[in-house]
């Protein structure tokens, strides 16, 4: 049997007000006839649940997991409510469109409702009995990602204190829940890579609840070793998103895309298998870590139909599971343990 579970699906860019799209019944039941075991529910979605509901009550939670259709519930997705805990100005408007209309021109009152609804997706969360949401810090430096201007001395350090000012309620109340809180590594947010997540985390005052869902997909995008962010921050990794990308240097634009649309630019996110991620050696890696938990197929693409990338996703997500062997390969050459023998062998006698 494989060590991690899967594969499973992210509902979030499938919802539709069509059939099989529109309703968890419907699209459970969809994602079952391509071969998935499992989805991560994005909590925003009405149409898929009533957070507040499944917040306050466990019968509503083993209703839902009622209509699935068999399929394992893995995680609550939280990140359009994680990033309206921290919109810089230059983004309200934009960011604006998450929040619930009547609370729309009014940051501070968009903020106080999002910090309420994490809770209530840590509530939920636990009625369904899951250890763990997926989301977003939000942002308050990244305007200032480029250093030009230069930034004035402090600036960052105070956007990283008010940051984890505000998420620290947060964690402390998940901790209660028995919850961790897995942000996505993504660009936009103020934790973006391993030393911004390490500075969050420090800012938090190293909160045990402060963990990863690891996406390599951003970090194609950003040119960083994705292979090697797996060895480095393996403990704190609990939910993954299987999501392939690709980076192909032009002499045009570069990291930052140069404005243009997602097929134009060098970075983009690909179907699975379209891109560049090498998925063996990520699954590999994940599972030599003891990373035991799901592989959720997000699909994002500027090519490929979200229907032909679902089909596609289940499969491939399959193919890459390892069943952890039982014993060594080279097990039959070995020989019993003997003290006496090994210390000979040492010239210890």
């Amino acid at each position: 049997m494989s060590q991690i579970q899967g594969p499973a699906l992210f509902l979030a860019q499938f919802m539709g007000d069509a059939e099989p799209y529109n309703s968890l019944p419907n699209i459970t039941a969809w994602a079952k006839g391509l071969g998935y075991k499992g989805v991560q529910v994005p909590s925003w979605d009405g149409r898929l649940l009533d957070i507040a509901k499944a917040a306050e009550s466990k019968t509503y939670c083993d209703d839902l997991k009622g209509q699935t259709n068999g399929l394992v519930i893995t995680e609550l997705a939280s990140h359009l409510q994680g990033q309206l805990v921290a919109v810089h100005p230059t983004f309200d408007e934009m960011f604006d469109i998450f929040a619930p209309e009547n609370l729309r021109g009014n940051p501070k009152a968009r903020t106080e409702w999002a910090i309420n609804q994490l809770k209530l997706v840590v509530k939920a969360s636990a009625n369904l009995g899951l250890t763990v949401t997926p989301s977003f810090t939000g942002a308050l430096v990244w305007p200032m990602m480029y250093p030009w201007p230069q930034r004035p001395a402090g600036l960052v350090e105070e956007g990283f204190k008010e940051l984890a000012k505000r998420w620290k309620p947060i964690l402390d109340f998940a901790d209660e829940h028995n919850v961790d809180f897995a942000y996505e590594i993504h660009p936009g947010e103020d934790m973006h890579d391993g030393a911004t997540f390490e500075m969050f985390r420090e800012y938090c005052g190293n909160h045990s609840r402060v963990c990863i869902n690891y996406d390599p997909s951003h970090f194609v995008l950003q040119c960083l070793d994705y292979v090697g962010f797996i060895d480095l921050y393996a403990p704190y990794i609990k939910a993954f998103h299987v999501k392939d990308a690709e980076f192909r240097p032009s002499a045009r634009s570069g990291v930052y895309g140069g404005f243009q649309n997602w097929k134009d630019r060098p970075g983009r996110f690909r179907s699975l298998g379209d891109g560049q991620v090498d998925f063996k050696q990520v699954f590999t890696r994940l599972t030599a870590a003891g990373y035991s938990s799901w592989a959720v197929l997000e699909w994002e693409c500027c090519y490929k139909d979200a229907a032909q990338g679902a089909a596609e996703g289940a499969p491939f997500i399959q193919s890459m599971l390892i069943d952890v062997p039982k014993k060594a390969f080279d097990d039959f050459a070995g020989a019993a343990s003997d003290t006496v023998r090994n210390r000979r062998l040492l010239g210890l006698d």
